[in-house]
């Protein structure tokens, strides 16, 4: 099927409607048909679901790199003799379990075999560990696993974690009432399952499993499976033991319910407690884990790809498009013996959003005024590690980046009547994009229909926000031209029931990208506009991320 370009001509008059840019130029066209040749491309068998430090992360480079050169950007990474590379090497701690993990529980004497991938799925271990051998030690329902002193709120108590297992509920106390001490619906750092590890580490835990329910985690066990089955990456820490417990893992729900029958807890009931502040940590009586696995542990080094265009005006001052060009490799076979996870939507799309919108500045008449930055984050998959490294390592000054604007998991498909973000943390960033987004399409912007997901700290805009630089996380719309919400609605449910982190995310012939390529077109604008500005958008005054932010003013003297 033969793609049209979609024009850009509505750029003019978001250009003319906005007098701090009037005059400036203009995109080129964003062809549909290289969005899908370049998901194609990266999405292919050939790329191994471009795994980072595997073959698969060396042809993705190779593709990207080329693809940006061809676009006519320059390279922004690492600084080697005087010049920039095209890559910004991250290192990383690199752990995998060898062979096949022994795993059982033991309630009251019997014993029952777990097997890997189904009752339980446990990572490699991310503390330092090369080796887990543990017997028979306790499990403690902690409830949501949170401490929040400012709250008022603390799962554990005081309980004595040394040498046990922590067994915790995924998302945060409000999630199913909807309202109480953690701000509604919408989840909080405290329901992500990587603070949850994080806490049981600092509790002093000796491992710490999650259990799994589909609505409160967003996804559904295979996805479940397939993350942490695979292989485990961490950013090399000095003390990785302070923020990892040894064994960490999730549980399958309803194995948990037997599991809490067979130990006289009934887990419907406990699960209620841990709603409410009184909850105190329960001691699973005669219940005990066992597990023996070997885990390769290494330190490896993946990539970063970076592209630039100097600004003509103040080239210190730099607006960073961002997506994660990563996806999980090669790993446990599906249904249908598929074990490659080719990511086409996860993300080969934002790959191939980046080096597009690259390509409609680099080709644009004029520079812009500032520096832009095409940022390709490695490790995305392993816990935003890429994005982390480069936020706590910038190539350029976080307090003279203007803004980060992130592509995520795109919708191939054709146009939608709005648009949505991960999260919708208040900032001047977010206003303009809705504003513009009004201006140049007509479309209008609905918040995070799923707050309760905890979408904002779960994409690469995070560690930047968490430094205060202002960021977004663009999303396709579900209000579809053709078909409504109602056709929005069934794709996302069948993405995320039958492709999202599954072999069965594969590029389609029949993908038209022209909604994509008209949602870019918004996207360039927005970023032009502060490009060819000297404006410095910032959080709202309520935001936990203005501190930050405002800590940087002076460099923006």
């Amino acid at each position: 099927m033969k793609l049209p370009a979609v024009s850009l001509l509505a750029l003019s008059l978001s250009l003319a409607l906005n007098p701090a840019v009037a005059g400036k130029p203009a995109a080129t066209d964003i062809d549909p048909r290289r969005l899908s040749q370049d998901v194609k491309v990266l999405s292919s068998d050939e790329f191994e679901g471009r795994g980072p430090a595997t073959a698969g992360e060396s042809k993705t480079i190779d593709y990207v790199v080329a693809q940006m050169k061809a676009a006519g950007l320059q390279p922004g990474g690492d600084l080697k003799d005087g010049g920039r590379e095209w890559t910004q090497a991250v290192p990383l701690a690199r752990a995998e379990i060898k062979g096949t993990p022994t795993l059982s529980v033991a309630v009251k004497g019997k014993t029952q075999t777990l097997t890997q991938g189904e009752q339980i799925a446990v990572r490699a271990a991310q503390d330092g560990s090369t080796a887990i051998d543990i017997a028979k030690a306790p499990l403690v329902f902690a409830g949501y696993g949170v401490s929040a002193p400012e709250r008022g709120w603390d799962d554990f108590k005081g309980v004595d974690l040394k040498g046990k297992i922590a067994v915790v509920l995924i998302n945060d106390p409000d999630f199913e009432g909807g309202e109480g001490d953690f701000g509604g619906k919408a989840m909080t750092y405290y329901g992500r399952w990587t603070y949850k590890y994080e806490e049981a580490a600092r509790q002093g835990a000796l491992g710490l499993l999650i259990v799994h329910e589909t609505d409160p985690a967003s996804y559904g066990w295979a996805t479940v499976k397939n993350s942490n089955t695979n292989t485990m990456f961490d950013v090399v820490r000095d003390n990785p033991a302070s923020v990892h417990p040894r064994l960490e893992g999730w549980i399958q729900r309803d194995f948990t319910v037997q599991l809490f029958k067979q130990a006289g807890l009934d887990f419907d009931a406990l699960k209620a407690q841990a709603k409410t502040k009184a909850f105190r940590p329960v001691e699973l009586k005669g219940a005990t884990l066992s597990a023996k696995y070997d885990v390769d542990r290494q330190i490896i080094t993946s990539h970063n790809i970076v592209g630039r265009i100097d600004g003509t005006e103040r080239p210190d001052e730099t607006v960073i498009y961002s997506a994660h060009w990563d996806h999980l490799g090669v790993g446990q076979p599906d249904a249908k013996g598929d074990r490659i996870y080719n990511g086409a939507v996860d993300n080969a799309t934002g790959t191939a959003a980046l080096i597009e919108i690259g390509r409609a500045f680099a080709k644009a008449p004029t520079r812009p005024e500032r520096s832009v930055v095409f940022l390709a984050v490695t490790a995305e998959e392993k816990g935003l590690l890429g994005s982390e490294y480069y936020a706590s390592k910038p190539l350029y000054p976080l307090g003279k980046t203007v803004a980060v604007i992130n592509m995520d998991a795109l919708d191939p498909h054709g146009p939608a009547r709005n648009f949505t973000t991960s999260g919708s943390a208040r900032q001047d960033l977010l206003d303009e994009l809705i504003d513009t987004a009004k201006k140049v399409a007509n479309l209008d912007y609905v918040t995070d229909p799923k707050p309760e997901a905890g979408h904002f700290f779960r994409s690469d805009h995070f560690p930047f926000a968490k430094r205060g630089v202002p960021a977004v996380s663009f999303g396709s719309g579900n209000d579809l031209v053709d078909g409504g919400l109602d056709a929005g609605k069934k794709m996302e449910d069948a993405y995320v029931a039958d492709r999202y982190h599954q072999p069965a995310d594969e590029w389609e012939a029949d993908w038209t990208f022209l909604g994509m390529a008209r949602d870019l077109g918004l996207l360039y604008t927005v970023g032009r506009n502060l490009a060819d500005s000297d404006r410095w958008p910032n959080w709202d005054a309520s935001s936990e991320f203005r501190a930050a932010r405002d800590q940087t003013a002076g460099d923006r003297k």
